[in-house]
């Protein structure tokens, strides 16, 4: 009995020790083995701020010594990932991505104090009803929007077994869930997105709709908007895609009825085989500020980043900027993972001028990196775009040099 108890007590302080660990910023002008320098745009820390670990050890042990006298892990967690987040009651909040060794996926709701350590999970994970939906397999990467209506709302992507193929054990199809809430607690579930294709990364815009254009004539109404990503397989994009754009008049009922893709892939390019809206956009007095994946292939798979562009006030499907190559890579130990060379968001959150980007690396931790909203307006509307030849690339090069020579 002794013996058991000190085992506890010495995984309970070990356990503590990791949730209150100080999280320092990377200062260095240089990140030592990745090649890349200090860039003025954002600051990444030390430490991720969730990983499989952090997770409550009441998820995982048995605390009863008769019962589990070897005090084994009876249910194993492998990776805590993409997030959504949100400014909730005080507190810096993401509602995370955890992923169990049995590759099934749930929610599970984080706060901080400050945004970058000191995270704690809620004691129990989100209950997700399925509502009037078909049972889903599994679900995952949640977006975060509080929504004009006064609602918060969750969108995320469901998977199922695809049925139209019975013998094949790893075809799947994906739809978007959609549901909300007002504590993060009670979700209410509404139907999952209707739409000719499979959708992933849908996302609500924070504000309403309130005038569109119907076979040419302006219409006022008052339209929900959600950003899209059709595609024409559960994992290949195929003739389609990129970042889309529709108008919903009841979220309840949700159906992509006019479709139109704001943001395309391009050839040669960090978004040429698929892209993909993150958080919902943050609101500036210049404009919507996106942050967005882009995903080519190499010679060891595919690799994903993450890129912004802007959109213009009055109409948010009006693109005014878009910084070419990527906003964020996986660097160092970040490349690392269950899937190699990652760089996934799907949360942040803006408050006070002050920006906190919740990234996640390789499907398998959380990270923060921080930044403020006149930076990141800087970064848009004063990256140049990408030219799309080598050519076009060497002469901006060329620019900035004549440029600073000039300064001299």
């Amino acid at each position: 009995m002794e013996q058991w108890s000190n085992k506890v007590h010495q995984l309970r302080a070990a356990h503590e020790a990791l949730l209150s660990r100080p999280n320092e910023p990377v200062t260095l002008p240089f990140r030592e083995g990745t090649g890349l320098g200090f860039n003025g745009i954002y600051t990444k820390y030390q430490y991720p701020i969730l990983t499989a670990e952090h997770t409550p050890l009441e998820w995982r042990y048995d605390f009863n010594e008769q019962d589990n006298p070897y005090l084994m892990q009876r249910i194993m967690m492998n990776a805590v990932l993409n997030a959504g987040a949100i400014f909730f009651e005080g507190k810096y909040t993401v509602v995370a991505r955890v992923e169990g060794a049995d590759r099934k996926s749930f929610f599970a709701v984080a706060q901080s104090p400050n945004g970058i350590d000191n995270w704690r999970f809620w004691d129990e994970p989100v209950t997700m009803p399925d509502g009037n939906n078909p049972p889903a397999t599994n679900v995952y990467d949640m977006r975060l929007t509080r929504h004009e209506d006064g609602w918060i709302y969750g969108i995320f992507c469901v998977e199922r077994h695809d049925e139209t193929k019975p013998y094949d054990t790893s075809a799947a199809t994906a739809a978007a869930g959609i549901a909300r809430t007002h504590d993060l607690i009670h979700w209410e579930r509404l139907d999952d997105l209707r739409s000719l294709c499979q959708q992933r990364n849908v996302v609500l815009h924070p504000e309403f709709i309130r005038t569109q254009m119907v076979n040419g004539k302006c219409v006022n109404g008052k339209w929900y908007a959600l950003y899209t990503r059709p595609q024409d397989g559960f994992i290949e994009t195929g003739k389609g895609g990129g970042i889309g754009w529709t108008l919903v008049a009841d979220i309840t009922h949700a159906e992509v009825r006019d479709e139109r893709i704001i943001f395309g892939r391009k050839y040669h390019t960090v978004y040429e085989v698929k892209n993909g809206e993150g958080p919902a956009p943050i609101k500036t007095a210049k404009g919507w500020l996106h942050l967005a994946h882009g995903v080519r292939n190499t010679a060891s798979g595919l690799r994903y980043v993450l890129y912004m562009y802007m959109t213009a006030l009055d109409d948010p499907t009006r693109v005014i900027a878009r910084p070419g190559g990527w906003f964020l890579v996986p660097e160092g130990a970040e490349y690392v993972g269950d899937v190699m060379n990652v760089a996934f968001s799907n949360g942040w959150i803006e408050h006070e001028g002050k920006v906190f980007i919740y990234y996640a690396t390789a499907d398998t931790r959380l990270h923060v990196a921080t930044t403020t909203v006149d930076r990141l307006l800087d970064y848009c509307l004063h990256t140049p775009e990408d030219g799309l030849t080598t050519s076009a690339s060497v002469e901006k090069i060329n620019a900035l040099v004549h440029k600073n020579q000039m300064s001299k």
